[in-house]
This record gives structure tokens, C-alpha cells and sequence, in this order.
């Protein structure tokens, strides 16, 4: 599979909800790739970002570097380089008491599990992480927070990957900051684009949720 959208540090922190300084680390120490470039700055795909995001979910339920180092490794030697995580996510999940420093990642296959740090079988609690390549299309990280969110996708094939109002080419943050400026904004993305206001209000709440989990 061939890399998909063009993607500096800071698009990225966008839709993975992180910031871009946390991408680069990732990037750095091999939790994540820069598909299109490695040197600075870093170039990453779309394929990229949702590696990020299950890297951010991973986080969130409380496995430890190291048992995530683990686990990407023992991806890698079953999906190969490139981006094993998105490549497992409809089968992996983590297991053990949440906070506990020990928490696990762990791959299911067929009717066993796979703990993917011990090299071992074990019961698994399950955080199911295949929804995360929905999430990265209909918005990334934000969407995840805003869940009837409709009018927002990111299409790597579309505007290099910008995230836009659904099924146009026309780029949800600039949609979101025109519309901030006021009822002359507005009237000229109900004109002049022919947005919608239930389109335009998606991209103000969209954009404004992804500056908020950057900035937190």
C-alpha cells in the first residue's frame, strides 16, 4: 500500500489529538512513521495519522511505552513496517486493570489472544480499537469527542488529506474560521459556497474541539 495525503507534525497533532511536539517524539522513538520523509521536517501520510491515533488510544487506556514498544515490534514481525498497528486494529485490544503500570496490549486470533508484550495467551479485557480508522475519516481525534458529528471528512485523496465538508473540496478550518468572523462570514459560506448552516456549524465545533485537545 502506497502512502496516502501529505501531513506536516502539526496536521497531524490536529486530528490525532495531540500536539505536534508529541508527534515528532512518537515519530522519534519509533511508535509511529514519517512515510513520505524522515529528515526534517517530517512528511507523514494518512496512513501515518491513524497510527498516531491508536498510539493516543493506546495511551489513554493506559499502556506504558514500553509495553507499547513491545507490542508494535511483535506487530511488525506479522503485518511488516509499515503501519502494523492499522493494519491489526479490528483484532487488537488491552487487557488488566486500568492505571495499572502492567496494562497490556494484546491481538486477537481467531478464538485465542495473544499478549502481544509476553509473548504469551491471555484472557483479555477488550478495548476494541477498529474504530479508529472511522473516527480518522470523519474527523480524527475530535470526532471521537463529538459523536453525531456528520459533516466533516478526511479523505487522504482529497486536498492532500485536509479535512473537509463532506463530499466537497472545500476545507473544514477555513469554513470554521471564516464563519467565526461573523454573520458576514456566514452569508458568504451560504452564498458564495452554498454551506449549509448545519455544514458550517459541524466545521466551527469540529475545528474548535481540535484546537482544544492540541492546546491541552
Amino acid at each position: 500500500m502506497a502512502p496516502r495525503g501529505h501531513y506536516l507534525a502539526h496536521e497531524v497533532g490536529f486530528l490525532a489529538g495531540i500536539s505536534g511536539h508529541l508527534v515528532g517524539q512518537w515519530a522519534n522513538h519509533g511508535y509511529i512513521r514519517s512515510s513520505w520523509q524522515t529528515k526534517l521536517p517530517r512528511v507523514y501520510s494518512f496512513q501515518d495519522v491513524g497510527e498516531a491515533m491508536v498510539v493516543h488510544e493506546l495511551m489513554n487506556a493506559g499502556v506504558p511505552y514500553k509495553e507499547m514498544r513491545e507490542a508494535i515490534l511483535g506487530l511488525r514481525e506479522r503485518f511488516g513496517e509499515d503501519w502494523p498497528l492499522t493494519q491489526a486494529k479490528e483484532k487488537l485490544g488491552t487487557y488488566g486493570k486500568k492505571g495499572h503500570p502492567k496494562r497490556r496490549v494484546a491481538f486477537k486470533d481467531k478464538d485465542a489472544v495473544y499478549d502481544l508484550g509476553k509473548k504469551g495467551w491471555q484472557q483479555m479485557d477488550a478495548t476494541d480499537l477498529g474504530r479508529i480508522s472511522g473516527l480518522l475519516h470523519r474527523g480524527g481525534w475530535a470526532a471521537r469527542n463529538l459523536k453525531d458529528l456528520q459533516h466533516i471528512e478526511v479523505d487522504p485523496d482529497r486536498l492532500s488529506g485536509t479535512p473537509t465538508i463532506k463530499g466537497r473540496r472545500v476545507a473544514a478550518k477555513g469554513v470554521a474560521e471564516l464563519a467565526d468572523t461573523g454573520k458576514e462570514g456566514v452569508q458568504i459560506l451560504r452564498e458564495e459556497y452554498d454551506l449549509p448552516r448545519g455544514q458550517i456549524r459541524d466545521a466551527q465545533r469540529w475545528w474548535k474541539e481540535a484546537q482544544r485537545l492540541v492546546a491541552a
